[in-house]
């Protein structure tokens, strides 16, 4: 999933970070139990810019994507 949580900003400061964090597309079972410590203890603050954040990332992906294997068949 790589688009924004299905919940309000209220839901996400009651659901554990880990939580939103996997419903907002973030690999989290990927990550070592420090990184995910971490995360926990990041602020309501911090989580909603991190969220957004990676809106944008995403918002641009393909396209940056498109361009990178375009550019790369090209030249390579």
């Amino acid at each position: 999933m790589t688009g924004p949580p299905a919940h309000s900003s209220d839901q996400s400061e009651q659901l554990p970070v880990e939580a939103v964090l996997h419903e907002a597309g973030f690999p989290v079972d990927l990550l070592t139990e420090e990184q995910r410590m971490v995360l926990s203890e990041l602020t309501p603050q911090e989580l909603t810019l991190l969220l957004d954040v990676k809106n944008r990332l995403d918002a641009v992906g393909p396209e940056v994507q498109a361009h990178g294997e375009i550019a790369g068949g090209a030249l390579f």
